[in-house]
């Protein structure tokens, strides 16, 4: 009795490339994957599921390990802008690895947050969604707005804090 043949394989979501992409971005974006997942994902801690990076112990090193790892991780960038995304998302992209240098540029701690933020991956995925999906670029754009309301609304309640310590210091003096 023949047997019905197997399914062909899934590709993985960060695997699925379109077909019109030029041959010299599709290898950029390989070679991105690779760095992402050497960077982010690469060694599987033992007695756990859980997976780190060599960015958090690149990061480790005083002073250079952190330039080093967000040198690394601005490849991700490079190849974004030459894949030719919408603008908002390489502002996006830009801004998750703004957040994983400078929280990561804290001794220790912030190499914690770079074993849990995973930056390279977050920006690879939203560059292959993008790719992958051009249209979607709207949903980059309200988070750019929503992120820069919140970032203001915090400017102002800082600000608000600091003059009102300001203004108790200078009736308790």
């Amino acid at each position: 009795m023949p047997t019905a043949p197997s399914p062909a394989p899934v590709p993985e979501e960060s695997d699925a490339e379109p077909i019109d992409l030029d041959p010299g971005v599709a290898a950029d974006l390989r070679r991105l994957r690779d760095l992402s997942h050497l960077l982010d994902d690469s060694i599987r801690i033992p007695g756990t599921t859980r997976r780190i990076g060599v960015e958090p112990l690149i990061g480790l090193l005083p002073v250079v390990g952190d330039a080093v790892g967000a040198a690394l991780s601005a490849y991700v960038l490079s190849v974004a802008v030459r894949t030719g995304v919408p603008r908002a998302t390489l502002a996006r992209i830009a801004l998750v690895l703004w957040i994983d240098a400078t929280v990561g540029a804290v001794p220790v701690l912030g190499d914690l947050f770079d074993a849990y933020w995973k930056a390279n991956r977050r920006s690879v995925r939203l560059l292959d969604a993008r790719i992958a999906d051009p249209s979607s670029a709207a949903a980059d754009r309200r988070y750019l707005w929503w992120t820069g309301v919140a970032v203001a609304a915090l400017g102002a309640a800082t600000l608000g804090g600091l003059v009102a310590l300001g203004w108790w210091l200078v009736g308790a003096v």
